[in-house]
């Protein structure tokens, strides 16, 4: 499917901004509009696009995971009723959109994940039994694997619902996206923030995604002005690594890059993890190299996950109880 030839805003034209209309997705977009219009002066209108994801109440695996929140803002890009679009990059479909480029890749927020319990607890202060409830199955197969003895429950629903259930005592905890909570100034619900090695972020966790159409010279030009190298190179070695595996957005497979300074210059630090969805058996793995082979960084940790086993915890599990 093509686009049309050109953007359709005008020089000073405002530009029109495709997003799902959740709490989270509106104030993500937000803050790219505004960033945007602050930067090269281009007024920026936010356009509400209802996707399969939002549609539906059945978990993301059971949806076919991969795509399900960006299908239908890719297909209002391409056909011209946007300029541009915001995705949660962890969202994206790891093989790129033809006729779609990513134009920028905003400075990322903290990507780990994070603690809301009952009476201010931590995970580790959590009885055995307590109901944790999260909708992603990588962070289901690593709090199991942490032999807590938690029931570790699929949920779905945006953040305020999943958070109202431990309030009114429907379930002991949720683990939620630091990221996200922070961008909608719910930090202070948090009772504990997740050190990676106990859960390792999913691949792009905290960053956000610019897409434009490949012809629309005027609006990448614009949106480049957003873009972050650092984040853009760590996510690029988390989602190759994702793509190497062949594993989908809700698949039980981690990612997480930083950049930091090294005997030659900036180095690229990439860990990532396949866990079984039962929490049963797992494989971890590092590697660092320049931040400029950050593809290649992600491609060679997949490849040494797989010759460990990872491919057999990647396998469809038993079926879980529905999300609820």
């Amino acid at each position: 499917m093509n686009g049309p030839v050109g953007a359709t805003t005008t020089v000073t034209g405002t530009l029109r901004l495709g997003t799902r209309a959740s709490a989270l997705a509106r104030t993500q977009s937000q803050s790219v509009a505004d960033a945007l219009t602050a930067v090269t002066g281009t007024p920026v209108e936010l356009v509400h696009i209802t996707t399969e994801g939002d549609r539906s109440a059945a978990a993301i695996p059971q949806l076919g995971g991969t795509g399900v929140f960006v299908t239908a803002i890719r297909e209002a890009l391409l056909d011209g009723r946007v300029d541009l679009a915001v995705h949660s990059y962890k969202d994206l479909p790891t093989r790129g959109q033809p006729g779609l480029v990513l134009a920028a890749v905003p400075p990322r927020e903290d990507p780990r994940d994070a603690l809301v319990a009952r009476d201010g607890l931590t995970l580790g202060e959590l009885p055995p039994g307590s109901t944790v409830g999260t909708g992603a199955p990588r962070r289901v197969a690593q709090l199991r694997a942490l032999g807590l003895g938690l029931d570790v429950v699929p949920i779905r629903g945006n953040v305020d619902t999943r958070m109202d259930r431990v309030s009114a005592g429907d379930l002991d905890a949720v683990v939620l996206a630091r990221a996200g909570l922070a961008r909608l100034g719910r930090l202070d619900a948090v009772t504990e923030t997740l050190d990676p090695l106990q859960v390792l972020p999913a691949p792009a966790q905290g960053a956000l995604a610019v897409e434009c159409r490949t012809d629309d010279e005027r609006t990448r030009a614009l949106v480049a002005a957003l873009d972050d190298p650092v984040t853009r190179a760590c996510v690029l070695a988390e989602r190759s690594t994702l793509a190497a595996l062949e594993a989908g957005c809700s698949a039980p497979v981690a990612a997480y890059a930083e950049v930091a300074e090294g005997e030659d210059g900036p180095e690229l630090f990439l860990r990532a993890s396949v866990t079984a969805i039962d929490g049963s058996d797992g494989v971890r793995g590092s590697v660092a190299g320049p931040v400029g082979e950050a593809a290649a960084l992600g491609r060679a940790l997949a490849a040494d996950l797989l010759d460990r086993g990872a491919a057999a915890l990647m396998a469809p599990p038993p079926a879980e109880r529905p999300a609820r």
